[in-house]
């Protein structure tokens, strides 16, 4: 079984023979949830790429000490995946959040849609946009990964028409389509981005202006999936065609 992983602020200067303290709320989960004593090992991440693994030293009410036993530096995965999520009502937003960030993904950026029922203005959104990350840091250590999935701040749709521009690869998942996920030629490098729709799905204009701007409009097969769903989907999908998946 792999070993637990805790996230702290930096591990730049850190070599082996080190020791690391983790304090605040991430060492109280260990030491008081988890119940983490000394002798036991861990692994901990910057979530920039650097990870190492050590045995616990010494612990106390919000503190623990590891020293380092092994360092390595993981580089960021190729091809790099971008969802776009459409503000789900509820709390369907965080699902989607933990589920691609289980699944790899490297950035995550919320959309206010024409047609989305959940709208973030005010607390509301700086609450949401909090829990979103919250819950993708959460996934993180979940998932094992080195890399920190980032949420963005809320993308409105010129913001969206970018990130296609810029993409390698970009795909919108629409169920009126007939052109299928699995037919697109997936690059083994660069950046996939993928638009997830919300509830009331997409309009004719975005759809329009995604493909315009270089998105290819795709579906994922018979079934229409729910919105909190269908990224983890389609990002499988693409995945099992790459090195990543091999």
């Amino acid at each position: 079984m792999s070993l637990p992983v805790h996230l702290v602020t930096s591990l730049a200067d850190v070599v082996v023979g080190d020791d690391v303290e983790v304090t605040g709320d991430e060492a109280h989960h260990a030491v008081a949830v988890r119940r983490v004593r000394a002798g036991e090992r861990l692994q901990l991440t910057d979530g920039a790429g650097t990870l190492v693994e050590g045995a616990v030293r010494a612990t106390g009410k919000r503190q623990l000490t590891l020293t380092v036993d092994d360092l390595r530096r993981v580089p960021r995965t190729e091809p790099e995946l971008v969802v776009v999520q459409a503000l789900p009502k509820g709390d369907r937003g965080e699902l989607a959040v933990e589920v691609l960030t289980e699944v790899g993904v490297a950035r995550i950026v919320p959309w206010a849609a024409e047609r989305s029922v959940a709208v973030w203005k005010g607390e509301r959104a700086v609450k949401s946009l909090a829990r979103w990350r919250s819950t993708a840091r959460e996934a993180t250590k979940q998932a094992r990964r080195s890399w920190l999935a980032e949420v963005d701040e809320l993308a409105l749709t010129g913001d969206v028409l970018e990130l296609i521009e810029g993409a390698d690869l970009a795909v919108v998942l629409h169920e009126a389509e007939t052109a299928a996920l699995a037919d697109v030629e997936v690059p083994v490098a660069g950046r996939l981005v993928v638009v997830v729709g919300p509830e009331g799905g997409l309009t004719d204009e975005e759809v329009g202006a995604f493909a315009e701007a270089g998105a290819v409009p795709v579906r994922l097969g018979a079934e229409v999936l729910r919105t909190s769903t269908a990224g983890v989907a389609a990002c499988a999908a693409l995945l099992s065609r790459t090195p990543r998946w091999r």
